[in-house]
């Protein structure tokens, strides 16, 4: 079986490039081995999707056929030190409708997964991951279960963190556990959020509450392997309580409405996101820590730009050719290293218990709040992905 152009992962990441492939000439194929299942009630992963990306959604048609009403706008967000620091985001200040919108993990990847089963030129392989690779001077190979093998000119990286395309492209890693986890679930809370974000840095770890619709939020927080272990084994009303006076009241009382769950947080760059024939897209190319919310974002901005690189090519042009890779690792190159280093950074530096480290911190956050310059930019670079 001969394709163009063969998406190994079709997570967000893949399934988006896949999508943003449809009406061209590519011939693609995309390896899936857990294709999504759907889950009744509310999904405790959630992503913070920015205006831009989605922007890029609404473009390959996936924005659109969302369910409106299981999406919250971010009309503002309140940011809180450790020592009385505090920092304040606006949409309306900012002449923006909106920072960003929460969208269920779930449900953006099964109309994502729908939209490309549409697609006449996209052939989904379904149930096996890869056993082989074999990199051509003119093609690339692929040995799937069964002993099943299929040929293309490009193969694209969307399959995680723990790429098996990046190992046998022979990709060097730099991974970084931070001997943390995401602990979430989402909440019923007794005061209406007003599509209001809050982040508190605090000892423990760095709490989120994110708003969802109606009186819900969705909760994230950040902390030590042992923290998080002790967030997981409390009840119902225990985890509520903890969450309530951890975020000072802010949404008032909490209901448990999905189960805590955990996952673990590392950061995690690459030495390339390109190689004759090979190319990276989302957590098979980058990790960051999720304090900024941009993790998501970076991987719907990889297959954006790798989309548009091959879209612009012409007929004769080899897609696997490493001048055409190497022309979207330049246009990757910048965001997603300020990105990774800017949220490193805040994590060590708010994981420092030093007096002195914290009193400076927190003077930061104010006087950025009181700069509204400087506070207007890292808006617009929230909502675009550019100062």
């Amino acid at each position: 079986m001969d394709f163009d152009l063969i998406i190994v992962g079709g997570g967000l990441a893949g399934a988006s490039l896949a999508a943003a492939l449809q009406g061209t000439r590519y011939r693609v194929g995309l390896i899936e081995a857990r294709p999504p299942v759907p889950v009744d009630g509310w999904d405790p992963r959630v992503y913070a999707i920015s205006p831009a990306c989605a922007g890029f959604l609404r473009e390959i048609g996936i924005w659109q056929h969302l369910d409106a009403d299981r999406i919250a706008p971010v009309h503002a967000m309140a940011i809180h030190g450790d020592a009385g620091g505090a920092l304040e985001f606006s949409a309306y200040d900012s002449g923006l409708s909106e920072l960003a919108w929460i969208v269920e993990s779930g449900r953006l990847q099964r109309e994502l997964w729908e939209t490309v089963r549409r697609q006449h030129n996209v052939t989904m392989l379904v149930g096996g991951a890869p056993e082989a690779i074999a990199i051509e001077k003119g093609s690339v190979s692929l040995t799937l279960p069964g002993r099943k093998t299929i040929h293309g000119r490009l193969v694209v990286g969307a399959d995680g963190a723990n790429s098996w395309v990046r190992t046998q492209a022979g990709i060097d890693a730099e991974i970084s556990p931070y001997g943390e986890r995401g602990v979430v679930a989402n909440f019923r809370c007794a005061t209406n959020h007003r599509g209001r974000a809050f982040q508190w840095f605090r000892g423990d770890g760095i709490l989120a509450l994110l708003p969802l619709p109606g009186r819900m939020v969705s909760m994230v927080w950040s902390c030590a392997d042992e923290f998080a272990e002790g967030l997981l084994a409390l009840d119902a009303e225990a985890l509520c309580k903890r969450v309530a006076e951890a975020s000072g009241g802010a949404v008032g009382a909490l209901e448990l409405v999905t189960p805590a769950q955990a996952f673990p947080l590392r950061f995690m760059r690459v030495a390339t996101m390109v190689k004759e024939r090979v190319a990276l897209v989302g957590d098979a190319a980058h990790a960051i820590h999720p304090l900024s919310g941009h993790g998501i974002n970076l991987g719907f901005q990889d297959a954006r730009a790798l989309a548009a690189a091959l879209k612009d090519l012409p007929a004769w042009r080899d897609p696997g050719d490493i001048a055409v890779l190497r022309r979207y690792a330049r246009a990757r190159a910048e965001e997603p290293f300020l990105l990774q280093y800017t949220t490193h950074g805040l994590s060590r530096l708010f994981g420092s218990r030093n007096p002195l480290v914290s009193a400076l911190r927190n003077v930061g956050l104010n006087l950025t709040d009181r700069l509204p310059v400087v506070r207007n930019a890292l808006v617009r670079y929230a909502v675009s992905g550019r100062f």
